[in-house]
């Protein structure tokens, strides 16, 4: 397949890049700064709020995997991310909503079937809460039916993109997947945490999750591999098998959240509190990488 990779100068666009080359497939590249990559394939330069640019992207490609986004919320005062305070509070709307939006209109405009984007677990609103509320779990572990309670932009933008995927499937046809990655952890990051490895001492409402990045690349390669032959939208949890923590994770929530324990199914060893059962059922797909045997 000819493939347009959005974000490919991203910290995700590399293992993306040799995932679907690997594969077999053509890509052209969009970012706004010059992937390594870019040598070998075609570039262009361009941001994704720019409709224009958008739609001369994913000219004769037959699926779109968009990566591009802000990765945080940029109007959170008093809490707001060093590299981003000199960005206008708007910004992660502009960029995750419209920027998302206007690849959907490209694809509609070029005829391209399949969009595969990065979501995040964050649609859950479980992290950057900005009330003193704790987040209501219902039950452990997450899946796709629990409720959202979301209280920050950047995991409301992502949500509005789900449902913009949705809407476009349900509306024109277009085959469209949300893969919501957990904390994503490449190969050194994997490292640290395997170094790092200490007793826990607090509660998260993270949970503790986390995924590799040759994991979530391998998960949207697959979703659009396998996209005439499933459900024509979808949403998945991605995630790895474990926690990023050393307890087993029933003792773990034992001893933080006993008010928890009577809505856990039962979680063996290390299991996480995020399911990725739904990615697994529809694709095959399986988390290959670990930071506990480095």
């Amino acid at each position: 397949m000819k493939v347009l990779v959005t974000g490919a100068s991203g910290r995700l666009g590399p293992y993306v890049i040799k995932e679907l080359e690997e594969h077999g497939h053509e890509l052209v590249l969009m970012s706004r700064r010059r992937p390594l990559s870019a040598d070998r394939w075609q570039f262009i330069e361009g941001d994704i709020r720019d409709l224009e640019t958008c739609r001369k992207a994913a000219k004769g490609v037959d699926a779109i995997v968009h990566l591009a986004a802000h990765p945080r919320p940029t109007d959170r005062y008093g809490k707001i991310a060093k590299q981003d305070e000199d960005l206008p509070p708007g910004w992660t709307m502009e960029v995750n909503i419209m920027g998302t939006y206007n690849i959907l209109q490209a694809a509609l405009t070029n005829k391209v079937g399949i969009v595969v984007m990065t979501s995040s677990n964050c649609v859950l609103g479980h992290i950057y809460r900005s009330s003193n509320r704790p987040f209501p779990f219902r039950y452990l572990p997450v899946d796709e039916n629990h409720p959202s309670d979301i209280e920050d932009s950047y995991s409301f933008s992502k949500k509005v993109c789900e449902q913009l995927l949705e809407t476009y499937s349900r509306t024109y046809g277009l085959r469209t997947y949300a893969v919501r990655a957990a904390g994503i952890c490449p190969p050194e990051r994997r490292k640290q945490m395997a170094e790092n490895a200490k007793p826990t001492e607090i509660w998260s409402d993270s949970l503790w999750a986390w995924v590799g990045s040759e994991d979530v690349a391998s998960a949207h390669r697959l979703l659009m591999e396998q996209a005439e032959k499933i459900e024509r939208h979808g949403c998945y949890y991605c995630n790895a098998d474990d926690t990023s923590i050393i307890e087993p994770t029933m003792e773990y929530i034992a001893k933080f959240r006993p008010d928890l324990l009577p809505f856990v199914e039962k979680l063996e060893g290390y299991a996480s509190m995020f399911s990725n059962r739904k990615l697994k059922e529809t694709t095959g797909w399986v988390h290959k990488t670990s930071w506990r045997t480095i």
